[in-house]
């Protein structure tokens, strides 16, 4: 490990010594683009459809266990 460490510390040092002055900082090393849908409304499941599967709905919601029990 204490090789691995040496190796480390080096490569620090040398990026270091570089002159980065007149580069422009980045959060990535390539350009992202927005590769998702475009974000278009749509109607949803009715909310009767969607409460189909839960085990004990209560008042048009799911009922969830409460961290106390």
């Amino acid at each position: 490990m204490q090789s691995e460490l040496s190796g480390i510390l080096e490569h620090v040092d040398r990026i270091q010594s570089l002159d980065l002055s007149e580069v422009e900082p980045t959060s990535h090393v390539v350009a992202l683009e927005n590769v998702m849908r475009p974000d278009e409304p749509r109607p949803s499941l009715p909310r009767e459809r969607a409460l189909e599967p839960a085990p004990d709905p209560y008042e048009g919601a799911f009922r969830v266990p409460s961290p106390n029990a």
